[in-house]
């Protein structure tokens, strides 16, 4: 150890923070640097969110109409021609499964699918899904197959 490797402990070193409001003689005085006037001078301001100055915010600005559910659920909707498909050009035969669904990339794990009654089936399928249409089931039942909601 030398003189030239000496270094102030760790933490001792820390500036204190800007006196302010303490008289003029300390140049901090008066305003205490927050200017003249204004909402920003005030004690007790915090600016509300989405505030832009004055300007109509943003949130008020674009257009809104209609009504959204927050508690709505999203179905992928799955037609019978598609399971057509898979019978017919993917080799599945009697049983189609969410996860045969996953696989063919027709979902994704995360969806919820609802089987839908566009197109026509002619294969006897068991079908697995979320959900069916009345003319989906209807569809599966009168072709010889089954409908199984999960």
């Amino acid at each position: 150890m030398d003189l030239g490797s000496l270094k102030p402990a760790e933490g001792s070193r820390n500036r204190p923070g800007k006196r302010v409001g303490r008289g003029e003689g300390s140049g901090k005085g008066g305003t205490s640097t927050r200017g003249h006037k204004g909402a920003k001078s005030r004690s007790g301001y915090s600016k509300k969110i989405g505030f832009e100055g004055g300007q109509m915010p943003l949130q008020r600005r674009v257009p809104k109409f209609g009504f959204n559910n927050r508690n709505r659920t999203e179905y992928l909707g799955v037609n019978l021609d598609k399971l057509q498909y898979l019978v017919d050009e993917k080799g599945v035969k009697g049983e189609v499964t969410f996860e045969t669904l996953i696989e063919n990339r027709m979902a994704r794990k995360n969806d919820l699918v609802k089987i839908l009654g566009g197109g026509e089936l002619k294969a006897k399928l068991k079908v697995s899904a979320h959900k069916f249409s009345a003319s989906a089931k209807e569809a599966i039942e009168k072709a010889g197959g089954e409908a199984i909601t999960l």
